[in-house]
């Protein structure tokens, strides 16, 4: 790792009077016991169709399956917290923002991030802590509504899971839903996604970072073509299988909470 190591500490300070955009996804919150989606760790979602669960569609013909779909998979986020890499990529926040421009884009959303305290941060795809209204345009739903999820009642739904039980819009009194992105909606969906600032950073990035991710969605598709476009260098932490495609990048096939709190302290060295 050596080598990777000495790599990525030249790329960053070269380009550390620019824009350093991170990109993460599921597998930086691996260590923090949250399985994968596309990962190669035995308990991977993706084995699952969640490409037919996690859809408007199901929630709409079937909200008592998406609800209870949706609570088991996040049984995994109760006790989860940051991990040594979350608290890693806020010491980078610090060191980039120093001199430079930084922003974190995650897939996740099991806000860790947020939690580690990440403050240049874009949650793209939601927060599994929050909730929405189903129906466009109620003050609680899309374009900007959503609630804490601990604010609504959801005990009764698990006790008995029915149409009856299934938590309802304090508003409008509309089945709530997740606050997520699902397969069959767009980025512009809910100003939270904050998408407009994502295609600006993926445009104007000096240097990427991708970080557990296998470049399997369009958030990463879009910061991929921006770099293509740009010659922008982009270095990929990730220990799956090399990745291959149009852009040139750097992978270093190691986990985040290995790679990422020792290249802070690879250039935490160097500043000293």
């Amino acid at each position: 790792m050596n080598d990777a190591l000495e790599t990525a500490t030249e790329l960053l300070r070269a380009h550390r009077e620019g824009l350093l955009l991170v990109v993460t996804g599921a597998g930086i919150s691996l260590a923090s016991g949250i399985p994968t989606f596309r990962g190669t760790d035995e308990d991977a979602i993706w084995s699952k169709d969640v490409t037919e669960l996690g859809t408007h569609h199901f929630f709409r013909s079937d909200p008592v399956g998406s609800w209870r779909w949706y609570l088991k998979r996040f049984e995994s986020l109760t006790d989860a917290a940051p991990n040594v890499g979350h608290r890693a990529l806020v010491e980078l926040e610090r060191w980039q923002s120093a001199q430079g421009e930084f922003l974190l884009v995650t897939q996740n959303i099991d806000a860790l991030h947020a939690a580690a305290g990440s403050e240049q941060l874009v949650e793209v795809h939601g927060r599994a802590d929050r909730v929405r209204c189903g129906t466009e345009g109620c003050e609680l739903g899309a374009p900007r509504g959503w609630i804490p999820r601990a604010e609504i009642d959801q005990e009764t739904f698990l006790a008995d899971p029915k149409s009856e039980t299934v938590p309802r819009c304090p508003s409008c009194g509309d089945f709530l839903r997740q606050h997520v992105l699902w397969f069959d909606e767009t980025y512009q969906g809910h100003e939270h996604y904050q998408w407009e600032r994502v295609v600006n950073a993926a445009m104007r990035a000096d240097l990427v970072l991708l970080i557990g991710t296998s470049c399997s969605v369009g958030v990463t598709e879009l910061v991929l073509q921006g770099a293509r476009r740009n010659r922008t260098p982009v270095i990929l932490v990730d220990p799956g299988p090399l990745q291959r495609g149009p852009v040139k990048l750097k992978q270093i096939r190691v986990g985040a909470e290995e790679f990422l709190p020792a290249l802070m302290e690879s250039l935490s060295s160097l500043d000293a």
